[in-house]
């Protein structure tokens, strides 16, 4: 909401400055997003009134104008605007002057003297047309300085206010917030009851009586909806983001945003019969102001009369009744509309209005009546006329129950003692009805304010009006202690600083993921499904984190980066009960960034595996198995210590297609909770004898996994064997198509003794029959 602050000032003025005042509504809970200036700097502009505009001797486009500028004898000035004309009053800029971006001097123009510049809205950066000069009205005083004579050092206030505080959507609301805040007296306009000139009524029928508890109409004939809209009305409306139109509907925004509540009028003569509240029928549409043409749902409010809707009730009025410059007869329309009858309607016709932000958070439904004398009032006085009694229909509206407000909880939930006289008169300065007891104050909200409910709201505003600033900062008193850590469990900051040290970066997706993306990864995914999503494609809590870790590789390649190494740290949501912790991983590109150092090779399932043991610390068991979102020759579940951990792979080519990637990742997921489980160190002396390496070829079926044969060796090892390793897979000459030979390397070495030849044979053949047996393994001829 933005609105002037003089127009503020004029209802309450604290001793503030602007600064300080922005900064109290702030800590108050309604937070000034910004303060800008009416106009930007200038000065040495007066009002002045051309006197005669003589074509210039030397020039086609240039006029010799004589201005009064309020001296003892008028000014030469050159002017080269098309509407220079004798008898207008514009700004005019005198020696001296600066404007944004220039500074007026005493000039020749084509050999005459020229003492000053007569100025368009452009020069003075100020909002409107330019494309000639700023035309003043005719009452505007000659000499006097145009910074003040339009309050040109105003500030704009833009409020960013919470839906709870629709009370503070209009000037009434705020100016009584601040009086509440600051104790300073507020000076609301008086509103009087207007007396009917004419008898003149139309019939009014509420049918929808639950969306609609109130509604108000009032005729008024002979008006003048040309008449000019007052200066100090169209400067508010414009400084409050409002431009003015014709005089009726500049009144009725008037009040909307002096009072909070939204009005409308219509043209009486295009009215058939009379007024009906009612929901909207099956096939109807309406043309509305705007020119768009809406589809009315059966769910939406509508005003119609006997021919059908004429408008879209707090939401936006119909063009067909819409009133024009010959408009002689008004209906004026005050209304107070269920917020839940106009919630969300207004979005579902891409349409955001005034009214609907309005009615949507709650209007005073006790000031209907006020806001339609105060809009008959200002249209009597501006367009003439003569208004008809106010027609009224009422059902049952909003309840304000009385809420109890417990002294001693007070005290507790804020951590101080608050004086009880003063916590009563912040409540009855912002409307509230009290009762005082003994230990307790028992108060009834106004009609304004939908967010007083509970006790806890009444000891919200009781802080707030006393103060966030003034409520003193006091340090916990409670014994500060260190927590004990289990050395056998890293941290999930350990573990993200962890795979940083392995050249990864760490991402964070939404836990929102569109369903299509769970399903595409597993078939038989059955991801929770939101009640209220944030968009359709963010409806389902994800399964898995290789979604949001394709769709950022996707956002990155998009952007020219071809290397990508990515980790996230996560929960995934299973189901409502299990929702483990996840550490997932992605790597595409080269494997090394682009150098002169290494050729260049594209990272495969290897180097993602060599990563991960780097991670555990120690070997990690690859096992051939079929993953839905993994190539089939190239996945693989990840056990250590015998149990499986997570998952390995090329992405299935299916979804490299699916996803529209270039070339295929290669990804993981492992079960953070396991991974981070660590054995603590154990200390052990280096052994001072010799070791012993022997190195063994095994001939086995290709289909044999290599990780198969390392653990039947390992298992089979004598205690001296202190490493067994594969450093080469030959497949070739020699080979058939179904073999492969694997080069194991054993490393034996004891503590105590050096080994003997008869010992390390013995090793070795234990380890030769053991692969025999367990893989059919043969040692390579």
């Amino acid at each position: 909401m933005q609105f002037p602050e003089s127009w503020l000032r004029s209802l309450v003025n604290p001793a503030l400055d602007t600064a300080q005042l922005a900064h109290a509504l702030t800590m108050a809970g309604l937070e000034v997003e910004a303060l800008a200036p009416a106009a930007p700097p200038f000065n040495n502009v007066v009002v002045a009134e051309i006197l005669s505009a003589e074509k210039h001797p030397d020039a086609d486009r240039l006029r010799v104008c004589q201005v009064d500028v309020g001296e003892t004898a008028p000014v030469t000035i050159v002017c080269g605007a098309p509407n220079a004309a004798a008898g207008l009053k514009v700004p005019c800029a005198r020696p001296g002057a600066k404007l944004p971006g220039i500074e007026i001097k005493v000039a020749k123009v084509r050999g005459v003297e020229s003492f000053g510049m007569l100025c368009s809205t452009r020069e003075l950066g100020l909002d409107g047309v330019a494309d000639g000069l700023m035309v003043l009205d005719a009452d505007a005083p000659v000499g006097e300085d145009f910074r003040s004579w339009l309050n040109l050092d105003d500030t704009l206030v833009t409020l960013k206010l919470t839906p709870n505080r629709a009370d503070c959507l209009s000037m009434q609301g705020l100016a009584r917030e601040v009086g509440a805040i600051t104790g300073a007296e507020v000076r609301l306009p008086q509103i009087v009851e207007v007396g009917s000139g004419i008898q003149d009524t139309l019939s009014v029928q509420v049918t929808a009586r639950e969306a609609c508890p109130r509604y108000l109409a009032r005729v008024v004939r002979g008006i003048d909806a040309q008449a000019a809209t007052p200066r100090w009305m169209a400067e508010r409306l414009e400084r409050s983001g409002i431009r003015p139109l014709l005089a009726p509907i500049d009144i009725t925004n008037y009040v909307l945003l002096e009072l909070g509540q939204p009005m409308h009028a219509f043209a009486l003569s295009r009215l058939t019969g009379g007024i009906e509240v009612r929901l909207a029928r099956p096939g109807e549409t309406l043309e509305l102001l705007n020119g768009q043409t809406a589809d009315l749902a059966p769910d939406m409010l509508v005003i119609a009369d006997a021919n059908g809707p004429v408008a879209l009730a707090g939401i936006m009025g119909g063009q067909p009744t819409s009133v024009e410059r010959v408009t002689v007869d008004v209906m004026l329309e005050a209304a107070f509309f269920a917020p839940a009858a106009i919630a969300g309607r207004a979005r579902r016709l891409g349409l955001s209005t005034d009214s609907s932000h309005r009615f949507e958070r709650g209007v005073d439904f006790g000031a209907t009546r006020q806001a339609m004398e105060r809009a008959t009032q200002l249209l009597l006085d501006i367009c003439g006329g003569q208004a008809g009694p106010v027609v009224e229909a009422v059902a049952e509206l909003p309840r304000r129950e009385p809420i109890t407000l417990r002294l001693p909880r007070l005290t507790r939930v804020v951590g101080i003692e608050l004086d009880a006289d003063q916590v009563a008169r912040d409540l009855v300065a912002i409307g509230a009805g009290i009762e005082r007891h003994d230990d307790r104050i028992v108060v009834t909200p106004p009609s304004f304010r939908f967010d007083l409910a509970i006790e806890e709201d009444l000891i919200e505003e009781a802080v707030r009006l006393f103060g966030y600033d003034n409520i003193p900062a006091q340090p916990p008193a409670a014994p500060s202690r260190m927590l004990p850590q289990d050395e056998r469990v890293l941290d999930d900051d350990t573990l993200r600083q962890m795979m940083v040290d392995l050249d990864y970066q760490e991402v964070i997706t939404y836990s929102f993921v569109d369903p299509a993306w769970e399903t595409a990864l597993d078939a038989d995914a059955q991801p929770l499904q939101l009640a209220n999503p944030l968009a359709s494609q963010l409806s389902a809590m994800r399964t898995t984190l290789w979604g949001g870790l394709i769709e950022t590789l996707r956002h990155n390649l998009n952007r020219q980066q071809e290397r990508v190494r990515i980790f996230e740290l996560g929960r995934v949501y299973a189901s409502l009960s299990e929702q483990p912790m996840k550490l997932g991983g992605l790597v595409y590109g080269d494997v090394l960034p682009e150098q002169w150092g290494a050729p260049s090779r594209r990272v495969d399932y290897f180097d993602l595996k060599g990563d991960l043991e780097r991670l555990f610390g120690q070997g990690v068991d690859a096992q051939r198995a079929i993953h839905p979102a993994l190539h089939p020759g190239q996945c693989a579940e990840l056990w250590v210590d015998g149990r499986p951990v997570g998952w390995i792979g090329a992405l299935h080519p299916r979804l490299v297609q699916a996803f529209d990637l270039p070339a295929v990742p290669v990804l993981f997921e492992l079960d953070s909770q396991v991974l981070a489980q660590r054995g603590l160190p154990r200390h052990a002396a280096l052994s001072r004898f010799p070791q012993v390496r022997r190195d063994l070829a095994f001939v086995l079926d290709v289909q044999v996994p290599a990780g198969t044969l390392l653990a039947a060796l390992r298992e089979a090892s004598a205690d001296f064997v202190r490493a067994v390793d594969v450093f080469d897979d030959y497949r070739g000459t020699g080979m058939s198509e179904n073999q492969k030979s694997l080069a194991i390397r054993v490393v034996m070495q004891d503590t105590q003794r050096t080994l003997t030849d008869q010992e390390v044979d013995e090793a070795v053949q234990k380890l030769v029959a053991a692969a025999l047996r367990q893989c059919n393994a043969s040692l390579r001829a």
